[in-house]
């Protein structure tokens, strides 16, 4: 039923047409609903849907067209965007439903529940971010192949082996090395022994072996293992091994062996040693053995359940939620044990590398010490050494599970949405453990979900807050250190993701306005909207707190590195949200027109490239070298910021059983009509009115 306060709607398909049609909606300011996509791999026309505010033709146009330049790319497989993108485009175009329901069911999780980043090849752990690569950390990597290996030839110039020099090979026959495939094996023997080259590196850098090979005719009973050798020693100590999981029969795959949890991994490593027991007849394919840097980042698993809920809520498809359930739920069980979070209530990243310390050390006579290992990158600012006690990880693991805890209320009256159990052999249930697994479930119960996220919260609001300063800090390292560059992204974020207080929520926008002026920034004032799209990303230089990799901070102006102080088009959405519900609607909107006037100005000197190629208007970011303004090409989550017209002034979100309309408008606007909404299998057009009434109007389906 219609509100003052907005319209509620439930079980929407099961509604008729002739009841949802409130009344006709009228839309001759809607404008043209047909615009030339500009983004960088398309270039044909699309039907997305329209804003229109009556009074406000121009900025609508103007959004429209931000919006028809960015949803193209607004795609990814990788992980990292799952909590963004999904909800950004589900709604605007079929094409992006029919992807994301295919990318989302192809997500690796590995075995313990860890959900893959999935960016492109590196030389890191392979379910991790590309980068720091062995390369960078004075490890060492040996590589029979480089097929594939484009990013890795262009940066450090691999060269694949020719031929196995320094390799000790044992109960094999060498059969030669394949440009595609690696060095060919063949067992003459029941045990194969494949010992590395002598190399030097320390296990701080070192945390996982990575090795990428294939078998055939490997028998299941097979026995594989990793050893290693230390520096000093010349006897190989039997209980110095790992259990290497069976390559893949068919295809190459990737084996990240996580040495660090070994209590005898400690020290200079000179060898690697790969044992197979019972191979005899088996062909093995080796395509490269590197010491890898643990390079996941504790924010996977909450973006791919954040991706996943928002898939079905958008598309309701009953099928991709049933596949997606036992996945999800996986997902978080991993990050609520591999963090610690019920007992800390915020996350705790463990991981070797991941301690929130910096990899660069300025002595107090100025010189400068690079720790590699250290600093390792944690999410979307993989640059900075986010880790140990971690207010991005917290508040998206808090939003991953708020939403959870509604999906799973939801199953409570829609028990046949369950995936059907998976039958087990009875060896298969002697290994279960019951009762592990009902308890875990009862953790998962939406009460018990609830109850987290508003410990979490409160956690959050009192551990991560600096109250001198009057804004959130970015993280506290393993020894209780904070860290506090002004980041702007953490502060809007967390107002959004309901982490913030409303007295610590005006305090942050008090601050970024410049109305509040904090000492020892070095961007106060109205000098924090210098890039006039966003504020800048941070408002105090950093050139001492960083991964190793970037080992030279000051070399770069500032402003001239998104990380340090400058700003990204797509966090803008944040801004905008945290201005509409601290603030209101009119403060929202001010800032938004700002935006759009940017980007006319910006459009009429022939976009991006073109207008920031004059000198004094800032370095672009994208396509390799370092910027400090990200707006296109590799910053695919600028398409967020017109999603601020459906999420934020229109209030409306998907459901499991339908979705709900809460606008809030700016006292200018006389109503606000979006088209071509795309929830479930429906296409509606939606018109909210000053006085609180709203009306829809179905005009298609899917």
């Amino acid at each position: 039923m219609a509100t003052p306060f907005g319209l509620d709607f439930h079980f929407f398909r099961s509604i008729s047409k002739a009841i949802l049609t409130i009344a006709a909606i009228v839309l001759g300011l809607a404008g043209n609903d047909s615009f030339s996509i500009v983004g960088a791999n398309h270039a044909h026309a699309q039907t997305l849907p329209t804003f229109a505010v009556p009074g406000f033709v121009s900025d609508m146009k103007s959004l429209e067209e931000l919006h028809a330049l960015h949803h193209p790319n607004a795609y990814v497989d990788c992980t990292l965007w799952d909590g963004w993108l999904p909800r950004s485009s589900l709604w605007a175009s079929e094409t992006k439903r029919l992807q994301y329901l295919r990318s989302l069911n192809r997500r690796r999780i590995d075995d313990e529940g860890y959900v893959a980043m999935q960016q492109h090849r590196g030389m890191a752990h392979s379910d991790g971010w590309p980068f720091p690569a062995w390369q960078q950390s004075t490890g060492s990597g040996f590589h029979f192949s480089t097929e594939g290996e484009g990013w890795a030839i262009q940066n450090f110039r691999l060269q694949a082996a020719v031929s196995t020099d320094g390799w000790e090979i044992a109960g094999a026959e060498t059969l030669g090395i394949d440009p595609a495939q690696g060095l060919q094996l063949h067992a003459s023997e029941d045990t194969i022994v494949i010992t590395t080259p002598p190399f030097r590196c320390g296990t701080i850098v070192a945390p996982f072996a990575r090795i990428e090979w294939t078998a055939t005719d490997l028998p299941p009973t097979a026995e594989c293992s990793i050893e290693w050798l230390l520096e000093g020693e010349s006897d190989w100590k039997p209980s110095r091994a790992m259990t290497i999981p069976h390559p893949a029969p068919s295809k190459l795959t990737y084996a990240n062996i996580p040495l660090y949890r070994h209590p005898e991994y400690a020290g200079l490593l000179t060898r690697y040693r790969i044992r197979i027991r019972g191979a005899s007849g088996c062909n093995i394919q080796l395509k490269s053995v590197i010491t890898a840097i643990d390079t996941r980042h504790p924010i996977t698993n909450a973006m791919f359940v954040r991706g996943c809920i928002d898939t079905f809520l958008w598309t309701k498809d009953i099928t991709f939620l049933k596949a997606s359930l036992p996945r999800m739920r996986k997902a978080i069980r991993y990050a609520l044990e591999e963090f610690q979070v019920e007992a800390n209530a915020h996350v705790v990243v463990p991981w070797v590398g991941h301690d929130g310390k910096s990899g660069l050390v300025i002595g107090s006579d100025g010189k400068k010490t690079l720790k590699p290992g250290a600093g390792v990158g944690n999410n979307y600012w993989d640059l900075l050494p986010f880790g140990a006690h971690d207010a991005i990880a917290t508040m998206y693991l808090a939003d991953a599970l708020q939403s959870f805890a509604a999906l799973e209320r939801s199953l409570n009256s829609h028990p046949e949405w369950e995936p059907e159990p998976v039958s087990e052999t009875a060896d298969q249930a002697l290994q279960h453990n019951a009762m592990a697994d009902r308890a875990m479930q009862q953790r998962l119960d939406h009460d018990v979900l609830d109850r987290l996220v508003a410990r979490i919260r409160d956690d959050f609001r009192q551990r991560f807050w600096d109250s001198a300063k009057g804004r959130f800090v970015g993280w506290i390292d393993r020894d209780g250190k904070t860290y506090d560059y002004g980041f702007t992204f953490v502060n809007l974020e967390a107002i959004d993701y309901g982490m913030a207080t409303s007295e610590q929520a005006r305090s942050i926008l008090g601050w970024i306005d410049g109305t509040r002026l904090i000492e020892g920034d070095t961007s106060q004032g109205a000098d924090i909207y210098r890039w006039r799209f966003a504020p800048r990303a941070t408002t105090k230089r950093n050139i001492e707190t960083y991964g190793w990799v970037w080992s030279a901070p000051e070399s770069i102006a500032w402003g001239d590195q998104v990380q340090d102080g400058g700003a990204v088009l797509g966090f803008s959405y944040f801004d905008l949200m945290a201005r509409l519900k601290t603030n209101g609607p009119d403060d929202a909107w001010k800032r938004l027109r700002e935006i759009l006037a940017w980007f006319r100005e910006v459009q009429s000197e022939g976009g991006y490239r073109s207008y920031y190629a004059k000198p004094g208007r800032g370095l672009l970011q994208g396509g390799g070298p370092p910027g400090g303004l990200g707006l296109d090409q590799e910053f695919l989550e600028s398409v967020m910021v017109p999603q601020v017209m459906l999420y934020g002034f229109l209030g409306f979100q998907p459901t499991a059983d339908g979705y709900t309309v809460h606008p809030r408008l700016p006292k200018d606007w006389p109503s606000l009509t979006i088209t071509g909404i795309r929830i479930g299998d429906e296409v509606i057009d939606i018109t909210a009115h000053a006085d609180g009434r709203v009306e829809t109007k179905p005009t298609g389906g899917l």
